[in-house]
This record gives C-alpha cells, structure tokens and sequence, in this order.
C-alpha cells in the first residue's frame, strides 16, 4: 500500500488538480483513522444497516474526509459513519484488508476551527429526500419488476413505506399483484 499511496501522491504533485482533495485518494489502515470530538451528526440504526448495504454492495464511493494529526494519524473531518462501517464490518474489513480510502482536507483548513465549520458543511449540505421524488423512483422500481421486498431492502425501507410510496402515487396498477382481503369491503 506504501507504493500505491506514494505513486498516487507524486501524480497529486504534478496534476492541475493538486489543490482538489479527492484527486489524492490514499488507503491508510483504518485503526489510524480516528473521530472527532464535535460532530453532532448521528444516524439511526435504520440508515446504518442501509450504509452498511451500500459499502457491501457498491464499494467505498465516497473516501472519508481526514485531517492528518502527525504521520500515522488521522482525524475524521466527514464521514464519521462509513468509518464506523469499513471498520466494524468484518466481511467490508476483510475485503479492505484493513484499510480505509481517505482524502486530507486541504491544508489551509486544517485549524480546529475550520474542520469543524467543514464537518458541519459537509452534514447539512447532504439534503432530505422529497416525497414526490421518491414516490416516483418507487413506481420506476416496480415497473421495472422489483418487488416491493426489494425496493424495502435496497432503499432501506420497511415494507409500510414502500406501501405508503404506492398510496401517494395514486396508481391502481400499483396494487394489482396484492391478494384481496375481506377487510377491504
């Protein structure tokens, strides 16, 4: 991984990218990477299970935003919670081997004060997912023949919000494939 890590470094230094952190993406061992002590940022249990879904299914699409404390240390600047998941996987720390992509925030912003201004940035630019939006992914989803089971485990919805999608929709065909209860009468 030295090798690696030191090539990608020397192509950082001469690319027109240079001042861009994700143009240098370096895979450190994940017990140097560590959280830091301000974040307010927390993810219920439902959404962690769906992190976890997404590293296990897509990979590390996105590398965790670090400040290095000294040579062998890093502190975590963004992405507290896919820390949390390369680390406490054992099948995603296996295939990793133990490390974990990070990206140095740039030097400029490596006072306290501005990593804290950037962890918050980096929380609150992340957004909400709309009603109307995802109302219409779920019906995309089941035209293309997902099931709803499908849909509540690969969005990492329970089965009622999937059910809910289908009612807003406002499309009968939706229900088409549903048994029939008495209780509908």
């Amino acid at each position: 991984m030295a090798a690696i890590n030191g090539i990608r470094q020397h192509l950082h230094e001469h690319s027109p990218f240079a001042d861009e952190p994700t143009d240098c993406v370096q895979w450190v061992p994940g017990d140097e990477v560590q959280g830091n002590e301000y974040n307010p940022n927390t993810v219920a249990p439902p959404e962690m299970k769906l992190l976890t879904l997404s590293v296990e299914a897509d990979g590390f699409t996105q590398p965790i935003v670090v400040h290095q404390i000294d040579g062998h240390r890093y502190e975590i600047v963004d992405g507290f919670h896919r820390h949390r998941v390369g680390s406490r996987s054992a099948a995603i720390k296996r295939r990793l081997h133990g490390f974990l992509p990070v990206v140095t925030i740039r030097a400029a912003r490596a006072d306290q004060t501005d990593r804290i201004a950037s962890t918050i940035r980096h929380n609150r630019a992340r957004g909400i997912h709309g009603v109307a939006p995802m109302t219409d992914i779920v019906v995309s989803l089941l035209r293309a023949g997902w099931s709803d089971a499908d849909i509540a485990k690969e969005l990492g919805m329970d089965p009622e919000e999937v059910f809910r999608f289908k009612q807003v929709s406002g499309l009968p065909d939706l229900f088409q494939k549903q048994p029939y209860s008495r209780s509908w009468d």
